[in-house]
């Protein structure tokens, strides 16, 4: 379909916005781990962390639609294990034994961020420092890195990549409009980037709170690699209940101050 046709044509458009729509839900995950890392690097290199970060994500995706005739061979098996997979309590199939490279990714993908996202929790715990990271002593935070940042994003970037071309593969087969839907999403995650990294500094509680959103993504991977899919619909309604919970204790917290503060 040529170019001119794509901008005329309806269903292109209606593709376009739900391919950004799920980009959105998608890079969520990746927003929320980007804005804690930056967070550990020094001021003045924050926002380029941020920037590269998602800059880098941009070129990686675009750069994977090119090659989306390999992408999709992603998710022919490699090799079986052999093993009978146990079925559940009610019949229904257990666990896959058969692992494509999709698989693979996801599972490297999901035991790395279980790690990071232990490790965050570890050092959040752990103020004093033991661990012999080196520590921000006015906000208790590790600092890490900028090289370190950089690796760290560019590693989680290619797992949720590849997860969402293929994702999106299966609803358009027109690359222009996955590539004008990634460049639309990405440009959103730049400007919220921002924000949130801030609004995350800012409230400490929020910090852990997302920490734990890594943790239960990080199993979801593994999960997913394995052959049991887990409904994204119930992960993202459990972050955004306990995200609306949080933002009341946020509320009620700053309410409190101020009147402390009037009193005074």
């Amino acid at each position: 379909m040529s170019f001119l046709s794509l901008l005329t044509d309806p269903a292109a458009w209606a593709a376009l916005l739900t391919l950004i729509t799920l980009e959105i839900v998608l890079g969520i995950d990746n927003l929320v781990f980007i804005a804690i890392l930056s967070n550990k690097l020094p001021p003045e290199q924050q926002a380029k962390a941020r920037r590269l970060g998602l800059t880098l994500a941009l070129v990686m995706r675009i750069g994977l639609l090119m090659l989306i005739g390999w992408i999709v061979t992603l998710q022919q098996p490699l090799f079986d294990l052999g093993i009978a997979a146990k079925a559940g309590a009610h019949g229904e199939p257990g666990f896959e034994t058969a692992f494509s490279g999709r698989d693979l990714i996801l599972i490297a993908g999901g035991l790395f961020l279980l790690w990071k996202a232990t490790n965050e929790i570890h050092h959040n715990m752990d103020p004093e420092g033991e661990s012999g990271d080196l520590l921000d002593h006015d906000k208790g935070v590790a600092q890490i890195a900028f090289s370190a940042a950089i690796a760290q994003i560019i590693a989680l970037d290619v797992v949720f990549s590849i997860d969402s071309i293929l994702t999106a593969v299966g609803m358009t087969d027109e690359v222009p409009i996955m590539i004008a839907a990634v460049v639309i999403t990405v440009g959103l995650m730049m400007v919220a980037s921002t924000p949130l990294s801030h609004f995350i500094e800012k409230n400490p509680t929020l910090v852990m709170l997302a920490l734990a959103f890594l943790v239960m993504i990080g199993v979801v991977l593994i999960a997913d690699g394995f052959g049991v899919h887990i409904p994204k619909a119930y992960i993202y309604a459990a972050m955004g209940f306990s995200g609306a919970v949080e933002t009341l204790n946020i509320i009620a917290r700053n309410r409190r101050q101020k009147r402390l503060t009037a009193k005074e």
